[in-house]
């Protein structure tokens, strides 16, 4: 016959192990996060060969959770977990944008879609930075081809329909991301402006000299 003792003492040990593993797994979803936001950094930096090194140390990361999940969900699966997938995929998002051009898929980088989505929409306030950086460098052209291509992630989040209502956050972050794009339009337009008094100001100086 088994005793209270014995059978509470074997919950004490289960406990203790899933406690001692829910602040393993949570300082690895801190550190993907970190690596994440430092990626996006290097992206703004220009550094490419130290972007790719950082998102394959949190890939091999969010990999190790992912494998940790299928024995553990109930620890894994919580919101920290989320928000750090978040972040990764905002980051390779990013990235391959910049580096390839296009749109990298969920399945590329085994993130779920509600946290592909929702990372996408974040990616929308990285593309400002991108543009406020070009217009400081004078390049408007590029400054608006950022803007055409937050335009457009902004309008395929907002054609979800009713599959907008299933990823929650959405709604905030797309309020968020209509905010940033007409600010950024606002900037680009006073740029443009400016740039063209200044070119009438060079020609009309030139005319009378």
């Amino acid at each position: 016959m088994v005793t209270l003792k014995v059978i509470l003492g074997e919950i004490k040990q289960d406990l203790m192990q899933k406690n001692q593993i829910r602040e393993d797994t949570q300082e690895i979803m801190r550190k993907v996060t970190s690596l994440s936001k430092r990626a996006i950094l290097l992206i703004h930096q220009k550094n490419r060969v130290e972007t790719e090194k950082t998102l394959k140390i949190a890939t091999e990361k969010v990999v190790n959770l992912q494998s940790l999940a299928e024995q553990y969900p109930d620890i894994i699966y919580c919101g920290m977990f989320s928000e750090a997938l978040q972040e990764y995929a905002e980051a390779n998002i990013f990235f391959t944008l910049i580096k390839e051009d296009r749109f990298v898929t969920p399945e590329e980088i085994n993130v779920p879609s509600i946290e592909y989505t929702l990372g996408l929409a974040d990616a929308i306030g990285e593309y400002r930075r991108l543009s406020l950086d070009t217009l400081r460098e004078g390049d408007i052209e590029k400054g608006e081809k950022y803007l055409k291509l937050m335009d457009e992630i902004f309008m395929e989040l907002f054609a979800l329909d009713e599959a907008y209502m299933h990823v929650p956050g959405l709604r905030r972050k797309t309020d968020v991301a209509r905010k940033i794009i007409e600010v950024t339009r606002g900037d680009i337009t006073q740029e443009v402006r400016r740039k063209n008094l200044e070119d009438y100001l060079k020609h009309f100086k030139s005319t009378q000299t």
